[in-house]
């Protein structure tokens, strides 16, 4: 989890994200471990190629609690 010196913004989802990594908005991109496969290779690709903190320890469930959504999310982003 982003600790006090990370803003507090927050993107959910994997167009937004994807929208984030790619104009160097993201810090810190969360992607959930039982996500699509489809998810997980672009978004890893991305963070790489952008050099974003990439974190895959949480579940889709999990995510979608931290981004204070009522349903699950792949991916999030925490922007600068």
């Amino acid at each position: 989890m982003p600790s006090e010196n990370y803003a507090t913004a927050i993107v959910a989802g994997f167009n937004q994200s994807k929208k984030c990594i790619r104009s160097g908005r993201a810090e810190l991109v969360y992607l959930a471990f039982d996500s699509e496969n489809r998810i997980s290779s672009e978004i890893t690709s991305l963070c790489e190629s952008f050099d974003v903190k990439l974190d895959t320890s949480k579940t889709k469930s999990e995510l979608g609690a931290l981004c204070g959504i009522e349903v699950d999310c792949a991916v999030c982003a925490f922007l600068k």
